[in-house]
């Protein structure tokens, strides 16, 4: 084993960073094992330097960031201050003065990684970011390695915590939004303000970074389709219910079928009770792969909090020191098949469509009429006097696949129906 040590900076030390060092202080013989060498956290930046951080020495805290990554005897920088800047130009700073990156960063990764990419190619070094996608889940090492001999066509997921706790406790309980959404914040589960994780937002840039890995090609955040889970009611919980099916809000990337483009998208969505995901419960993530050998593949477990994310950080740390030892880097990004990103309305999908309606005859064939001019086909149809509205009922379709596109559309004539009193609520059906 090698005695002179591989030297650690670490960029943050908030609820992640702290759980970083304190793993690789009270670990530090087995990572040496592991990895053929001592590692030595050598120093911490942080915003606040008064604050007290159990097991970290105020010798190694600094507020200087930017001087810490140049200083040239740094081997690995981990960052995990999140954002997009200050934290792409330290990340590239590091490369430019020979160390190699460990990453968190979903938000950078998504919006920029092709920057990051050429950088650490540029200057020969690693860039590492298994933690950015579903906290403890090894994800981004099987789809960039194990599965980098196969073609994968989907990939389907629950890649945030918080709205999955919220969707759960909903289809558990009968609550509605605001109320799941309160328990999640008095569990600390939920952000003070939870906009990007109730809004997509997260889970949109995650879905990039998996679409991109897996389609071996460029997918920016601005290319996913986006939609939260602010206004999914405790009505359309029933109503999937009654379906055989639960609500979850899913990151969906997708090779289209003649293989010349792909689609990441992120929304709510019905999947059948018999589907792996159907059954993941409270804050947990879990992503389903389907790959052309492999076949179907699912990866589960805990997507975010400190110590489950620090272990991510860890495993990566310690393959970028194994290969600062061989004096190798791991995979580089692979985009060689620049493929177009869809947009959403050619998107092939299925909706759950329910309408308020006049309770009287030839409705329903007014409304199948709309259906076959957009050139959808209905899959099911329930109709349901409405007892405490006189005169309404309630009119719930299924759809088949079409383009995402002629649904909307079809959405968009029922609107000017005389007959149709209003569209309780739209959803799409997916994991058939």
């Amino acid at each position: 084993m090698r005695t002179r040590p591989l030297k650690v900076a670490l960029l943050g030390c908030g609820v992640v960073g702290s759980e970083v060092a304190r793993i690789m202080t009270t670990h530090a013989d087995d990572l040496a094992a592991r990895i053929g060498a001592p590692v030595e956290l050598a120093c911490v930046a942080v915003r606040r330097p008064g604050k007290v951080r159990e097991g970290i020495s105020e010798d190694l805290v600094t507020t200087d960031a930017t001087a810490l990554v140049k200083r040239g005897d740094i081997d690995v920088v981990i960052e995990v201050i999140g954002g997009i800047e200050p934290a792409r130009t330290l990340i590239t700073t590091a490369f430019e003065h020979g160390a190699s990156v460990v990453s968190a960063n979903k938000a950078l990764l998504a919006e920029d990684g092709a920057t990051l990419y050429a950088a650490a190619e540029q200057h020969g070094r690693d860039l590492y970011f298994e933690a950015a996608v579903a906290g403890a889940i090894p994800l981004i090492r099987p789809l960039r390695e194990s599965l980098a001999g196969d073609k994968v066509n989907r990939v389907l997921g629950i890649v945030n915590g918080t709205t999955n706790f919220i969707l759960d406790k909903m289809d558990g309980s009968g609550a509605g939004y605001s109320e799941a959404l309160d328990e999640a914040t008095a569990l600390g589960y939920a952000e003070a303000d939870p906009t990007a994780d109730v809004e997509g937002f997260d889970a949109a840039a995650k879905a990039a970074i998996l679409a991109g890995i897996a389609f071996h090609t460029r997918v920016r955040l601005d290319d996913v389709y986006r939609e939260g889970l602010t206004e999914v009611t405790a009505a359309d919980i029933v109503s999937a219910q009654r379906m055989g099916c639960t609500v979850k809000l899913l990151a969906i990337c997708e090779r289209a079928a003649d293989g010349k483009s792909v689609t990441a998208r992120v929304h709510p969505a019905m999947i059948p009770l018999s589907h792996p995901l159907a059954s993941v419960r409270e804050a947990y993530n879990a992503v389903f792969v389907e790959a052309e050998a492999a076949g179907q593949l699912m990866f589960y477990g805990p997507g975010a909090g400190g110590a489950p994310t620090a272990s991510a950080v860890l495993g990566d740390l310690v393959a970028v020191c194994r290969n600062k030892l061989a004096e190798a880097t791991g995979p580089g990004e692979s985009a060689y098949t620049q493929l177009p990103v869809s947009p959403m309305g050619d998107v092939v999908t299925r909706y759950h469509i329910s309408l308020d309606v006049a309770d009287k005859p030839g409705v329903l064939a007014q409304v199948a009429t709309v259906f076959a001019e957009h050139g959808v086909s209905i899959d099911t149809v329930r109709q349901q006097g409405r007892p405490e509205a006189d005169g309404e009922a309630s009119l719930v379709v299924v759809t088949h696949r079409a383009p995402d596109a002629a649904l909307s559309g079809t959405v968009e004539a029922l609107r000017k129906l005389d007959t149709v009193r209003g569209v309780a609520s739209i959803m799409r059906v997916e994991g058939e």
